[in-house]
């Protein structure tokens, strides 16, 4: 059975343990502590080491689900929980203060998620504010990350449905980009 790690990353508040919830087969385990940051996201408890869950593509894959902490606090957990990952889902909440900042941020710190896998970036709470667009999100990556081809949704974290497509799109996107590599190693040895 071929085995994913998938990182879901994002800052505080985006939906990351929500859209672990809405995809797991199995209980998920949480590390939840009360929000000392009220200010920033006014939320009465947040994730402080991980979020986990599990699920089964078709009959031969199964995905390891790793929701990390928002906070840049607890980025020691960003550390620990990249190194396994081959993919990340960035969840950005639209209706944050500066969407296309964090959007950049979290793009420059798991680049290295990029070249070994991919990224799928996946944005919430568009019903609540209505910009940025996607298209502003497409633009935001095309100019600051030219060399990244990343796909960008909008959804809503509680829709297992969207939270499964976004999912899949990164799972083929990983899975593509590993046999290209593997072809151009077999073809230059």
């Amino acid at each position: 059975m071929a085995e994913h790690v998938i990182l879901f990353a994002g800052p505080m508040g985006a939906g990351k343990s929500t859209a672990i919830r809405s995809l797991s087969e199995i209980e998920v385990v949480a590390t939840e502590a009360g929000n000392s940051d009220r200010e920033s996201v006014d939320k009465p408890t947040t994730t402080v080491a991980l979020d986990y869950g599990e699920i089964t593509l078709g009959d031969d894959e199964k995905v390891r689900l790793y929701g990390i902490p928002g906070q840049r606090r607890f980025d020691f957990m960003w550390e620990i929980l990249k190194d396994r990952a081959v993919g990340m889902v960035l969840l950005i909440n639209n209706d944050s203060p500066d969407p296309l900042l964090q959007l950049r941020e979290f793009l420059d710190y798991f680049a290295d998620l990029y070249s070994r896998g991919g990224i799928v970036v996946a944005v919430t709470r568009s019903d609540i504010a209505r910009t940025p667009k996607l298209a502003e999100y497409s633009a935001a990556i095309a100019a600051h990350t030219p060399d990244m081809i990343i796909p960008v949704f909008s959804v809503d974290a509680r829709n297992t449905e969207q939270m499964r497509t976004t999912l899949i799109t990164l799972i083929l996107n990983v899975e593509t980009r590993a046999a290209i590599i593997g072809a151009e190693t077999l073809k230059n040895d």
